[in-house]
């Protein structure tokens, strides 16, 4: 039976999100069986409105045999027609389902990294021409049995979280993330003339440099569902220690109660409960990797659940997640790694953070509602 849900996703991510235009060249990219429910609706509906769309489908179990099996070379290959390919179309959804979470749970944690950071070239390629409006891209998921598994949900009950989030049952989901954006934006406009952060919680005193940066409000444009503001910091202006109380879940591995030590902006201590040794590998990728990329408050409170889904949980309302790797030159982040490794500080029950010195949070709440300006049109 065919699911209303999954069509007003759809909707949403091609009108709100892509802002698709008649002739529009779109690309849909997912794992051909976990991501069809979501694929078939965006396809429709793009049709419908002239694009000129296609999908291009692959099997998870396809690059667990090449990490398995493949040469030094092959898992350094990129293909030079997917690089062609992303100059030549003006749109791109990304569907990140999966029908194994788990699938490189034992892999070779080198030869994994070294074949994410040869698939890191075509994202950072989107990446340069999305900044440079050439290109609209919108990454979301549809709802699995595997996901579900990993939330401790039923698949049902994982299908109403995902679509309340998203907020696709209310009466115009479009104008939702419009307000939102409004909202969002005045608040990054506060945080713009801020020049350091403190951040005080269980285990966790960590000032961050935040001072000619700008802050981005994220409000359904390049993830659905959404809900955050972000920066990338001075590079050397973080120091401190911070504890992530919620596991961080990278390439199907975990990291369980990470606590870091940071100075000038450099990890030079790092434990952690359970995957240690591979939070250890990570921060030794490459020179990049061991700085920090970006800093955000999670706002979205319809996201009030930890899932191992890093999509939803760096926007659980009452969080602050901050990533170790690559940042956003846009916002003047300058760090290229390979990796962006998102963590997330849980602030709900004891957590306050400062703005130059003034309390302006405490326990998952600004104290102050923002002044919305005047909506900028990049926000329409």
């Amino acid at each position: 039976m065919r699911d209303p849900r999954y069509d007003a996703l759809a909707e949403l991510v091609l009108d709100h999100s892509l802002r698709l235009q008649p002739g529009d060249v779109l690309r849909i990219e997912g794992d051909a069986s976990a991501a069809a429910p979501l694929v078939v609706p965006l396809h429709r509906e793009a049709i419908k409105r002239g694009a000129h769309a296609y999908a291009a489908l692959e099997l998870g179990s396809l690059k667990e045999i090449l990490v398995a099996q493949g040469s030094d070379e092959q898992l350094d290959f990129v293909s030079p027609m997917e690089l062609r390919e992303i100059d030549a179309i003006d749109a791109s959804i990304t569907i990140w389902s999966e029908s194994n979470t788990r699938s490189f749970t034992r892999a070779d944690t080198n030869r994994r990294q070294r074949q994410l950071t040869a698939q890191r070239q075509v994202a950072i390629r989107r990446r340069d021409r999305i900044a440079s409006g050439e290109h609209r891209w919108c990454g979301t998921l549809c709802p699995t049995e595997a996901h579900a598994q990993d939330a401790d949900m039923s698949l049902e009950d994982y299908e109403d979280f995902v679509f309340r989030a998203c907020h696709v049952l209310d009466d115009d989901p479009l104008d939702h993330w419009r307000q939102v954006g409004e909202r969002l934006q005045a608040r990054a406009d506060e945080l713009g003339s801020v020049r350091e952060l403190r951040i005080v919680g269980e285990d966790t005193d960590l000032t961050v440099v935040v001072g000619g940066r700008t802050w981005r409000p994220a409000y359904g444009r390049q993830n659905v569902p959404d809900g955050e503001v972000y920066t990338s910091p001075v590079e050397t202006g973080v120091n401190g220690t911070i504890r992530f109380g919620f596991p961080a879940v990278f390439s199907g591995r975990e990291i369980d109660d990470a606590r870091l030590t940071l100075e000038n902006g450099r990890v030079v201590e790092a434990e952690a409960a359970g995957g240690e040794e591979y939070l250890r590998s990570l921060l030794e990728l490459d020179d990049g990797a061991s700085g920090v990329g970006e800093i955000a408050f999670g706002l979205n409170y319809e996201i009030d659940r930890f899932t191992r889904n890093i999509l939803f949980d760096e926007k659980i309302g009452g969080t602050m997640h901050m990533a170790l790797g690559m940042g956003f030159e846009a916002l003047g982040g300058q760090n290229r790694s390979a990796l962006h490794l998102d963590l997330i500080c849980d602030l709900r029950r004891e957590g306050e953070v400062y703005a130059d010195g003034e309390l302006i949070w405490r326990n998952g709440q600004f104290l102050q509602d923002p002044q919305p300006a005047q909506l900028a049109e990049h926000v329409r």
